[in-house]
């Protein structure tokens, strides 16, 4: 079946019929244009959840060739942390395995069945954390998700990849689910199975793609780059990351908030649940702007309720307490290197200002040209920071150096590296801020009522 044999169907279609079919030469009648993946090729597996099924699976899938689909599945919003619940495998030769970590200390025997083998994950940045805590770790990557964007694809979720490239319908619904629910559904573990089911497949199509449009090199950069990073490292103040902590402007008050928000977390550590399902951010961040001094006052609070809020609602008062007494209050912004926002450069230094208006356009002329996203031709921090600050003697060399060291990629060091220099050595002018027009105070006087 060749491209130039499918054509859409548009005549004698019944017209109650929305899906898309096609026609295709040699075959009576029509077929889905999108064909659904119901079902694992081989049938839903078992759960690997002793050891000798453990030692099974390793050789098997050491047995096995060619590249290997790895997935994972976390209970994010359920439980504790970003730990894998289901480990999802698949390899030529071996089939799909579906590995339950948690009766094991670690997958390390899985890992070593597949030295030198390369992995194939979609948006591996997200499950390479808990599988590492597992013990695994790929000597070789292949990222579908990132592969997709460097291809130019406009939608590169999993399921719209393989409906793109492929001709597949994959479905998603159990992808928020609570993956540390024991047993696991069948239609659960289905799903679980397909996720790996043709990522063998899709890493063909993608690397064709990125072939014939010369950015396979880009691609492999990439993944080497993110296997060469390792994992993050840990944040500083991650209470910092409370969502609302923005509305604090007094000292005292986020040291409220940094109380209770590591007092939370020790308790949901202990409990093995989600921190948001104790207490939602909002209401530490209420809790905090309002520093209460009584249980009452305390669920009076928006966002303090439930079985959490009550029971423990002395647990929450002391730490209030301690940050209303404590010498300890914590600066209302970290120090930091990075450079101000972009709205106000011109104010605090119109001539980055002007490099930043000219280097913006060509950069996402380039990315237009390469059809790609401009945030993955260069790393946007990486271009205002070399924009805000560049090098004492600017050359394509020294520019090349200061993104080197800030992390970009070789090819995209050669593609932006000249841009980047031309505009901080020739930036047009910034167009003339038009002046604002005086605001007209608002009438003091009410209109009578009827």
């Amino acid at each position: 079946m060749t491209p130039e044999n499918l054509e859409p169907t548009t005549a004698g279609a019944p017209a109650a019929d929305p899906t898309p079919h096609i026609t295709v030469d040699g075959f009576e009648g029509r077929i889905p244009e999108i064909i659904d993946l119901d079902a694992p090729r081989e049938g839903v597996p078992l759960v690997i959840d002793t050891l000798s099924g453990l030692e099974r699976c390793a050789a098997a899938i050491a047995a096995g060739s060619g590249p290997a689909g790895v997935d994972a599945e976390r209970a994010s919003g359920f439980r504790y942390g970003q730990r894998a619940f289901l480990v999802q495998i698949r390899r030529d030769g071996a089939g799909t395995w579906l590995i339950d970590p948690e009766p094991f200390d670690d997958l390390k025997i899985v890992n070593e069945a597949l030295r030198g083998v390369e992995w194939i994950l979609h948006a591996a940045t997200q499950d390479l954390p808990c599988l590492a805590e597992l013990g695994m770790w790929p000597d070789k990557l292949f990222d579908t998700e990132l592969a997709a964007r460097l291809a130019g694809l406009p939608r590169v979720g999993l399921a719209a990849v393989i409906e793109q490239l492929l001709g597949f319908g994959l479905a998603k619904e159990h992808s928020a689910a609570d993956w540390s629910t024991r047993p696991l559904p069948e239609p659960w573990l289905r799903y679980a199975a397909l996720d790996v089911e043709v990522l063998a497949e899709l890493r063909e199509e993608l690397i064709e793609l990125l072939e014939a449009e010369g950015k396979l090199d880009f691609a492999e950069q990439e993944f080497a780059g993110i296997l060469g990073a390792g994992l993050p490292a840990p944040r500083v103040d991650p209470w910092r990351k409370t969502s609302g902590l923005h509305q604090i402007r007094d000292r005292r008050q986020l040291a409220a908030v940094r109380e209770l928000w590591y007092e939370r977390d020790q308790l949901a550590r202990k409990r093995d649940v989600a921190p948001s399902r104790l207490i939602p951010d909002s209401a530490l961040v209420a809790a905090a702007k309002a520093m209460p001094t009584t249980v009452p006052q305390l669920l009076a609070t928006k966002g303090f309720h439930g079985r959490a809020a009550q029971r423990e609602a002395p647990r929450w008062l002391r730490c209030i307490a301690g940050a209303r007494t404590t010498d300890d209050l914590p600066p209302l912004h970290l120090p930091t290197n990075a450079p101000p926002p972009p709205r106000v450069w011109t104010d605090r230094d119109p001539e980055a200002a002007a490099r930043l208006g000219t280097a913006r356009p060509r950069l996402q002329e380039a990315a237009d040209g390469l059809k790609l996203p401009v945030e993955n031709l260069l790393t946007p921090d990486y271009m205002r920071r070399v924009l805000w600050r560049p090098p004492s003697d600017i050359t394509v060399e020294s520019v090349s150096e200061e993104l080197r060291a800030l992390g970009a990629r070789e090819w995209q060091i050669a593609i932006t590296a000249p841009i980047l220099t031309e505009a901080s050595l020739n930036p047009q002018p910034l167009p003339p801020k038009e002046p604002k027009e005086p605001r007209t105070p608002a009438s003091k006087e009410r209109t009578p009522a009827p």
